[in-house]
């Protein structure tokens, strides 16, 4: 195991007041990737992570575009002799709020209650930038590896610029380690490295039954309305114990940890009369096997629905995938399933929004070795476990492709309680401290383990 340097806890500790400044300077920019937006603060935000980078020892971090998405900061820092090159992802913008009255405080004014920093974007991820700021800030901007950064601006929404970004910019971002900050801990005072994710693919079904909106008592009862009939396809997704009924996509069982019922319910804040869906233990449900879950629907609001039966309604479907499965064959798996099951002769129409490729790796080798002694030292002796994630993220597929040699650390900063993509995100305070010194206590690491290989 390598050991820390003796000051670096110290160092860490003295600079967490300006980085939890910086962090909340951050949450501030109400930074939204989503169309409709106003996309001003977005470039702030970029503009202020640039500004923060080349504080911290990267003096040509920069904003850069390509292909009209939004503003990425890029940035690096070459090596010192023999040593590795570590790459640093996070990502700026954010979830729109929702409905701000359900927040308890204002979504854009981060406040602390509790030990913990409230705000959109306090833990997703604005705090991922800030623990790689905070990683270069411990040495002084004069880190022991090589150090390139690639923080895009539209992770949230489409990622649709991620790929050609960084195709451009092969070359300057190349590394032997890449750190993806954007993933969770198991629990608070637990840390945790993700090894596998699920993939995703969002489509769009549409269901028509008549060509125009006719009288709901004149022809109800013989005609069929698209709602309905929208209601009664959705259903045939699950059979009566909730597992998925669509024939063909991969099921896996890989997890190791137990995740008891009891922690489930409350960190899904579920209602004490709600039963859990599917059957198998809960983190195989989580991360090895596919699920669905229906998003959205254009249909006539109930305050504004006229006595009418709907000739047309549509539904967001979002999937996710299994380790091990292809996202367009799982894709093609879904339609054909929604297609063969039209209720009432309706016309059925499925259309791909979006898919990204499950991940999942072996966490074994010498970076491996380095983040977990990191962690276990930050963490004051406890030991990271390996989890999966139920979400998916873009840019490791990318990454994988693009840096097949390279390991990827999958870590983060937020836990059970963070909210992500809900009302009330926020981000453990004390957590956060030990992801932060735990980056750096890496960088250290990776130095003496990959130096000279």
């Amino acid at each position: 195991m390598v050991l820390a340097m003796p000051n670096l806890p110290d160092r860490m500790a003295a600079l967490m007041p300006g980085i939890l400044a910086d962090l909340e300077a951050l949450v501030r920019i109400p930074g939204i990737a989503f169309d409709g937006y106003d996309f001003e603060p977005l470039e702030r935000s970029a503009q202020a992570v640039a500004g923060l980078f080349r504080g911290a020892g990267l003096s040509n971090a920069r904003v850069e575009r390509i292909d009209g998405g939004h503003l990425a900061v890029i940035g690096h820092r070459a090596a010192p002799a023999g040593a590795p090159t570590v790459l640093f992802y996070a990502h700026h913008d954010v979830q729109p709020v929702g409905d701000p009255s359900l927040w308890d405080t204002p979504p854009f004014e981060p406040t602390e209650r509790h030990g913990r920093l409230f705000g959109r974007g306090a833990a997703d991820d604005k705090a991922g930038v800030m623990a790689h700021v905070a990683a270069l800030r411990a040495f002084d901007g004069d880190p022991p590896v090589g150090v390139a950064v690639f923080v895009e601006g539209e992770e949230e929404f489409s990622t649709r610029s991620l790929e050609p970004l960084l195709h451009k910019h092969r070359r300057e971002l190349a590394a032997d380690v890449v750190v993806v900050a954007d993933s969770a801990n198991w629990a608070v005072g637990q840390p945790a490295l993700t090894t596998s994710l699920r993939g995703a693919v969002s489509a769009v079904v549409e269901v028509r039954t008549a060509t125009h909106a006719v009288h709901s008592g004149i022809y109800g009862g013989a005609a069929p309305d698209a709602l309905t009939a929208l209601c009664r396809l959705l259903a045939t997704l699950h059979d009566a114990a909730g597992d998925l009924a669509v024939e063909g996509l991969t099921r896996a069982s890989r997890s190791a940890i137990d995740y008891p019922e009891h922690r489930f319910r409350s960190d899904a804040g579920l209602l004490d009369s709600v039963s859990l869906i599917g059957t198998g233990p809960i983190a195989d449900r989580l991360w090895a096997r596919p699920s669905i879950a229906v998003l959205g629907l254009d249909a006539p609001s109930v305050a504004n629905a006229p006595n009418a039966l709907t000739p047309v309604a549509r539904a967001r479907i979002s999937m996710r995938l299994a380790p091990g499965d292809e996202a367009m064959r799982a894709f093609g798996n879904l339609r054909d399933h929604l297609l063969r099951h039209a209720p009432w002769g309706a016309e059925v129409t499925v259309t791909h929004r979006a898919s990204g490729q499950p991940w999942a790796v072996d966490a074994i080798g010498p970076a491996f070795t380095a983040a977990r002694a990191a962690f276990t030292a930050a963490w004051d002796g406890v030991a990271p476990v390996d989890v999966g994630m139920g979400g998916s993220i873009p840019v490791v597929e990318v990454l994988t492709k693009l840096y097949p040699e390279a390991t990827l650390l999958v870590t983060g900063v937020e836990d059970p309680d963070s909210r992500a993509h809900g009302t009330n995100e926020s981000l453990h305070l004390g957590d956060f401290h030990r992801v932060c010194l735990a980056e750096a206590l890496l960088l250290e690491n990776l130095a003496a383990t990959l130096s000279g290989r």
